[in-house]
């Protein structure tokens, strides 16, 4: 066991811990990805199996990578290294590290959309009632202009190396503390505007309503894998950030802290989204398009209509932007615990070869046809949309599965809840036996059954 290094860094307590920590898994994945995924599987039904995965996987698997992040105090790479040395354990670490870098890149370029259309919602671009296909036109043309497309990338990335370089406590802490409060009060601004509106009944309905014949495999497997993407599991976000904090802290209240208000976030968003929908008699099955496409659409219809969309489309930037940071974290911190490279100097050269790689994703939207997938290109879907599968539903379900299966049979339950009841204050036995029943049992056949669902069907998340 390695003790506390100051010159790591630390958090400086629980409360910029979960503030950090709920930026990194409250993203895109709570604000883009979420409603567009519950509108494609019926609302109700996905939302009411995804609470239930929350519980019985999410959380499980989020207090396993939290513990092995702070008993070991390393990096993903290192944190095994300690653990388990001499072993090949080590190498799950550092697929956590190449899926971090891979899946920053290509949401570097998603990330950059959301700039370009706070941009375009500042300008009042959507308040002359766009059509759906004037809307998917706007759309186009940001994503297929090559210059725009990469410069939008290149500024997400220069935000979040700026946050990095200072390091724990005065890069991430500090940033995630002026960041997440915004990103709150944005938030219940725009959920407590949604439910003024005409639609706002009809739109609840769609998302809270079950339907038990809406409870089919697709929209299971979905929400699984909704709450696998919507924590940042499997690609070592969370044993990086565990590593920081600090021994005294309360680990459980962190972790259940960081899923409630992951999922919290997660339902606002469809709150904001679905009655805004409603209203303008939008379809709340847009797919992938839905905060692009469909929702330029709704704002003209609103009252002071440019004003939502200027701040849903900040709220879309701030909850990337936290995100970012920490996927740039994971490999910073291999390069710094590891090697022992300067922070900033790390930080600066990474963030530079990630936005290389984020070029061809960037292109690959209809800059350049070779790119973009279908008929006549190189490959069978879009640069970007390879990265998505490869990296954000194999690299993190597997990754995941890798962690509940260390942590549950090879570093052991028993090791683990001895990490968590450091300053937990009390000894509770009967959440320790669920925990551990959990994270070596119902977590790996779970993961295991959505990675078959991948492999048989063809159908990503």
């Amino acid at each position: 066991m390695i003790p506390e290094n100051q010159q790591r860094g630390n958090f400086g307590g629980k409360v910029g811990f979960i503030l950090a920590a709920a930026g990194s898994a409250i993203g895109l994945g709570n604000i883009w990805r979420f409603p567009y995924t519950a509108g494609e599987h019926g609302g109700g039904a996905f939302v009411l199996v995804y609470l239930a995965f929350v519980v019985l996987v999410g959380i499980p698997v989020l207090l396993a990578e939290l513990s092995i992040g702070r008993a070991s105090q390393r990096n993903p790479v290192g944190a095994f290294r300690v653990l388990a040395p001499r072993t090949w354990w080590p190498a799950v670490g550092a697929l956590g590290v190449v899926t971090g870098f891979a899946i920053l890149a290509f949401y570097s370029v998603v990330a950059g959309w959301t700039v370009g259309y706070l941009v375009k919602a500042m300008r009042g671009d959507f308040a002359a009632g766009i059509t759906a296909s004037e809307s998917a036109a706007q759309f186009q043309a940001l994503i297929g202009n090559p210059g725009l497309a990469i410069a939008l990338t290149a500024v997400f990335m220069v935000l979040t190396v700026g946050v990095i370089q200072f390091g724990v406590g005065e890069g991430i802490e500090r940033f995630s503390k002026v960041l997440m409060p915004a990103f709150f009060v944005l938030l219940l601004l725009l959920a407590g505007r949604s439910l003024t509106l005409p639609g706002a009944g009809a739109g609840l309905r769609f998302l809270f309503h079950f339907d038990p014949s809406q409870l089919t495999i697709p929209v299971i497997m979905g929400a699984l894998g909704q709450a696998l993407f919507s924590l940042s599991l499997g690609m070592g976000c969370m044993i990086t950030y565990g590593s920081y904090l600090p021994r005294r802290e309360n680990l459980p209240f962190a972790a259940v802290s960081v899923a409630f208000f992951d999922t919290l976030i997660a339902l606002l968003a469809g709150i904001i989204i679905f009655p805004a929908l409603f209203t303008a008699g939008a379809d709340p099955a847009g797919g992938a398009g839905l905060v692009f496409i469909a929702m330029p659409t709704v704002f003209d219809s609103l009252p002071a209509g440019q004003l939502f969309a200027v701040a849903f489309y900040a709220l879309l930037a701030i909850a990337a932007l936290t995100s970012t940071i920490s996927l740039l974290e994971v490999v910073v911190a291999y390069f710094v615990d590891e090697k022992g490279w300067p922070r900033a100097a790390v930080a600066w050269g990474i963030g530079f070869l990630c936005f290389l790689l984020a070029i061809p994703s960037a292109l690959s939207q209809g800059a350049v046809p070779a790119l973009s997938g279908g008929e006549g290109s190189l490959l069978p879907l879009s640069f970007l949309d390879l990265n998505n599968i490869l990296f954000g539903n194999y690299g993190l379900t597997f990754g995941s599965l890798l962690i509940s299966l260390f942590v549950g049979w090879k570093w052991g339950t028993r090791a683990a809840l001895e990490e968590m009841k450091r300053g937990a204050g009390t000894d509770r036995a009967w959440w320790h036996a669920a925990w551990a029943f959990l994270v070596r049992f119902v977590c790996p056949v779970a993961i295991v059954l959505i990675f078959v669902f991948i492999l048989w069907t063809g159908e990503y998340f």
